[in-house]
């Protein structure tokens, strides 16, 4: 974490006390409340961004579908490869 930002939130007793019990468990400390808050909140941003991209492609065929991705994905490699040289 570079630079951290104080957040003030509110969660309910129950939250706290099952949260805080399972870092315990886990023999993590204090300070590990804000790593998990931190990677928690990525992992339900990536969650939600996927399920945006899986509904906005809903109505595409499987198979153009996957000739998108391979397409994409030559042509990046393709990009990564120009610039190592």
């Amino acid at each position: 974490m570079t630079e951290a930002i104080r957040w003030t939130i509110k969660v309910s007793q129950d939250t706290d006390r099952a949260l805080r019990g399972f870092l315990g468990a886990q023999g993590m400390k204090k300070g590990d409340l804000s790593k998990f808050v931190e990677d928690a909140v990525r992992w339900r941003m990536l969650d939600r961004t996927v399920q945006v991209v899986k509904d906005r492609n809903q109505d595409i065929a499987p198979d153009l579908l996957e000739a998108m991705i391979d397409e994409a994905t030559r042509e990046v490699r393709a990009e990564m490869r120009r610039q190592g040289q």
